[in-house]
């Protein structure tokens, strides 16, 4: 075992339990037993999902099989579609944000699912497969609706990044394209205890059902520090360029980040409370959306030129390096993705990762109850 702190804040280095899943060192990413940079190369999403899911790589027929069952699987009910219509009004007039009508759409799909309640390993696999095909339906039928166009249905000729590109956007996507979405869709899915899946097993060990568990990992992966990390990397890159402008001049570059360590300010997609010395993902997923850029004009290679003299500085005067949130805004936006869908499009991948913890928690669960330690006043009379 693995010595660690019993205290500590933030729960920094302290070891919460065991899992078969996934195993995350300085050195490497691993999905049962498959190293990331391996997976990225070698294996497709849908090969990768089948392995978190079910615990092993897939047959040739057994993939076949699994691929054809999501795409069965990809329409939504009536009632969700209904929900969705009303997200153009959500967004532009309220206070709604993507991330919150996906995790109200996933919790409406709890109660339209036959096997909401049922914690059975068969009734928990059915439900995973249920949510990863329907959440990119989700996804795309809320972009149209905030688009004002009408709702684009799901392709069963495509792939899983195939058809959540098409969904979102109504245009088949290039092989370029879906090529570098799968492998982002391979980098997003699993990381072991993280906050969203530290979410998912604590309410999974209550014995909560896996829609509830899912919801809950939705509300916490929003949060900036966390999913939300990709789409505010590329605000800032946004801020940057609006500050001194789309000429790429080095020295403003570095007078803004200057600033920006005076003021203590947290520059986000940097930084990682595992990896230390860089994030095994990012040069994978940054080389594939370096390339896209480069096809899709200067416009595009100038952002990657800036990204790259951000994370210069931030190397060699903070000796922080980039995690994969902060190539994946830049890609993502490269490849004309809207940023409030990115952290969405995270869980259309992490549902793989979310979903194998949540089964492994209901199978050999205990509560998860952590003590806090009483740092308040001493014991007192109410009456003195």
């Amino acid at each position: 075992m693995t010595s660690a702190p019993t205290h500590a804040k933030g729960l920094e280095g302290v070891i919460a339990g065991e899992t078969e899943i996934c195993n995350v060192e300085q050195s490497a990413l691993i999905y049962r037993g498959y190293e990331i940079a391996d997976l990225a190369e070698n294996a497709s999403f849908e090969e990768v999902a089948y392995l978190l899911l079910v615990g092993r790589k897939p047959s040739a027929s057994e993939l076949e099989s699994f691929e054809n069952e999501l795409k069965s699987e990809r329409s939504i009910p009536d009632s969700v579609r209904s929900f969705l219509k009303t997200s153009g009004d959500l967004v532009h007039h309220h206070s709604a944000v993507p991330m919150d009508l996906l995790r109200t759409g996933v919790s409406m799909l709890a109660h339209l699912d036959p096997d909401c309640q049922d914690n059975s390993p068969e009734a928990n696999l059915r439900k995973s497969k249920r949510l990863l095909a329907k959440i990119p339906t989700i996804i795309g039928h809320m972009q149209n609706a905030i688009d004002a166009r009408d709702f684009i249905e799901p392709d069963s000729s495509l792939s899983h990044a195939a058809n959540l590109l098409w969904m979102m956007t109504g245009e088949k996507p290039s092989d370029e394209a879906v090529k570098v979405m799968d492998v982002s869709l391979v980098l997003y899915a699993e990381h072991d205890y993280n906050a969203s899946t530290f979410t998912s097993r604590v309410i999974a060990g209550t014995l909560s059902d896996l829609h509830g568990a899912v919801t809950g990992a939705i509300a916490a992966l929003k949060g900036p520090l966390h999913g939300g990390a990709n789409e505010a990397a590329m605000e800032m890159l946004a801020e940057i360029r609006a500050d001194i402008g789309h000429e790429n001049d080095n020295a403003k570059i570095h007078a803004w980040m200057e600033k920006a360590f005076a003021d203590k300010r947290k520059l986000m997609g940097f930084g990682h409370r595992v990896y230390k010395n860089g994030d095994h993902r990012a040069p994978i997923l940054h080389g594939l959306g370096r390339k896209a850029a480069e096809a899709r004009g200067e416009e595009f290679v100038k952002l990657f030129d800036l990204g790259e003299e951000v994370q210069r500085i931030m190397e060699t005067e903070k000796n922080i390096f980039p995690n994969v949130d902060f190539p994946c805004g830049m890609t993502y936006y490269t490849m004309g993705i809207p940023v409030p869908q990115y952290t969405p499009i995270f869980v259309a991948s992490r549902i793989t990762g979310w979903c194998a913890h949540i089964m492994e928690q209901h199978a050999n669960n205990r509560l998860i109850r952590p003590r806090a330690a009483y740092v308040g006043p001493a014991t007192r009379n109410w009456n003195d």
